[in-house]
């Protein structure tokens, strides 16, 4: 018997018997559609956090005041809010640190803007002209704030498009005033929209306002030239590191303390990549080992389903070897069976996993990344289980005495 008839007496097979073949592909199809489902959600998450993360700015460093305790390796001991715009303008002396381009320290509220009869709460930002660049941030209306605002700490903001909305509505928000802590503040720009960068924080709802406005009119500690964070831009992204090192001295001896006693925290953007991302990654192996363990049960199917097979057609292999078909040409055609049951339980179950990859971002919020390595990989995984799980009917198919057979009811 040649291939192309074991592969058409295959099919006949699995045609007379449509939906016992049906049910048996039916786990490996779902095995297939979880893993690529589960694979695509990890890579989704993981771009996701990506993305999140880049809109922070490039070649980015965050310190913050305090320590924080990663993998259990205590940063510091600090707690109080450390950081000043000393630091800042400590950093941004070239003789100190000359592998950090440009600083933006950063101090953040929540406070009520009132506009007219309207009002809003959102976070009131003090800082730099240096923000825009180290932030990757651009102006869609008016413009930013310039040195000589903050030389003169003038009352002026520039809005996130969503604090503009909910102030001014479709108008026009350059030009406009709102009321914070007492203070009248004019809008000179509105930042084009990002998005959210976490999900608790939205970079597109706040208020930047000069650092020096901030301290005078806005904050409301002992010490109005404490930060909350100091955003460090790398001269490029190879100096990252060097940078870091600069950083981290300058402010130890700045603060009287050492590297190890520190009283803030620097985080990288690859750090942060690194920890988040890690979750995801874990999860997605998690979940694809669960998916993983359905494919074998669809295995096991397929293989308790074609030696079931063999037990229905007993008197057709007594028959076939009768007529001088060779073991190995029984043993073939159980193992193609069970490969094709394989082959197309996973074909479905990569269109479906495929389909429920496009169709989830609509109802879970959370996109979802097709992995063509994945898709492929399933299916070819499928196909081998059908072909292991049609093995052992095969060789019992294979086995049978051709007078046993015949004689069998």
């Amino acid at each position: 018997m040649s291939y192309s008839d074991t592969l058409r007496t295959a099919l006949e097979a699995i045609r007379s018997h449509r939906l016992r073949s049906m049910l048996t592909m039916l786990g490996i199809l779902i095995g297939i559609a979880a893993v690529i489902v589960t694979v695509g959600l990890g890579k989704g998450a993981q771009a996701e956090v990506r993305s999140q993360i880049d809109k922070l700015g490039s070649n980015l460093l965050i310190i913050s005041p305090g320590s924080t305790t990663t993998a259990g390796v205590r940063g510091g001991r600090g707690t109080a809010s450390t950081l000043t715009t000393e630091d800042a303008v400590a950093l941004s002396t070239s003789d100190i640190a000359p592998d950090i381009a440009l600083v933006a320290p950063v101090s953040t509220t929540s406070a009520s803007l009132v506009a007219g009869t309207t009002n809003w709460t959102s976070s009131v930002v003090g800082t730099t002209p240096d923000w825009l660049t180290v932030r990757a941030r651009t102006v869609s209306a008016g413009r930013f704030l310039t040195q000589d605002d903050l030389n003169q700490a003038r009352p002026v903001a520039v809005l996130g498009p969503t604090t503009a909305t909910e102030l001014f509505g479709a108008q026009s928000a350059v030009g406009q005033t709102f009321t914070v802590n007492n203070t009248t503040v004019t809008v000179i720009g509105v930042l084009d929209s990002v998005g959210s960068s976490s999900s608790s924080t939205d970079e597109d709802d706040q208020a930047l306002i000069p650092q020096t406005t901030y301290a005078s009119r806005i904050a409301t500690g002992t010490n109005r030239d404490s930060v909350s964070t100091l955003y460090v831009e790398a001269v490029s992204q190879n100096s990252l590191s060097a940078a870091y090192q600069e950083a981290q001295a300058a402010l130890a001896t700045a603060h009287g303390v050492t590297v190890a006693n520190a009283d803030f925290t620097i985080s990288s953007q690859q750090s942060l990549v690194a920890t988040a991302t890690a979750t995801d990654r874990t999860l997605t192996v998690l979940l694809g080992g669960v998916a993983g363990i359905s494919l074998l049960v669809g295995g096991l199917g397929v293989m308790n389903i074609m030696l079931v097979s063999v037990s229905e057609r007993v008197r057709e292999i007594g028959l076939r070897k009768a007529l001088g078909a060779t073991p190995s040409a029984v043993r073939r055609q159980f193992i193609v069976e069970a490969g094709v049951l394989g082959l197309g339980g996973g074909l479905l179950g990569l269109l479906l996993g495929i389909g429920c990859s496009v169709g989830l971002p609509h109802f879970i919020n959370q996109p979802v990344q097709i992995s063509p390595s994945a898709a492929v990989l399933a299916v070819v995984v499928a196909l081998i289980i059908g072909l292991f799980a049609g093995v052992y009917p095969a060789a019992r198919a294979a086995r049978l005495s051709p007078i046993d057979a015949l004689r069998s009811e």
